[in-house]
């Protein structure tokens, strides 16, 4: 495992963002902080990758990967391969590229991502 070195003292809000995407039924915040780049992704009811986030990126599934912390709401994950998760309230999670996901019921997912964040639903340059 390789070790990550902090070597500023900052502090930025969410709710200030450097930079903020919204493709449907998504609020994407991202905040820089030093060499770090995190993210508070909110998908609203009815969201899903492959609808919302795919026209975007242009690829056939999510090829991000991500590690983040889920505040609220509940997300599924399906893998190609057909591995799935759950994501509820107080979840930590990793998930590899090659992915589908979608909001379950009726209240918004909000993660807090802190590897996908710099590009995640990005269109490539």
């Amino acid at each position: 495992m390789s070790a990550n070195v902090v070597t500023q003292l900052q502090s930025k809000s969410l709710n200030t963002p450097d930079e903020k995407r919204r493709p449907d039924k998504s609020e994407i915040d991202i905040v820089s902080v030093g060499d770090y780049t995190i993210g508070r992704l909110t998908f609203g009811p009815g969201w899903r990758w492959s609808d919302c986030i795919k026209p975007v990126v242009n690829t056939d599934t999510c090829q991000n990967s991500h590690v983040g912390f889920c505040v609220s709401g509940r997300l599924s994950v399906e893998m190609t391969d057909g591995g799935r998760i759950d994501i509820t309230p107080g979840d930590t999670y990793t998930i590899p590229p090659g992915h589908d996901a979608w909001v379950e019921g009726t209240d918004p997912f909000v993660g807090i991502e802190f590897l996908s964040a710099a590009t995640f639903a990005k269109a490539a340059e």
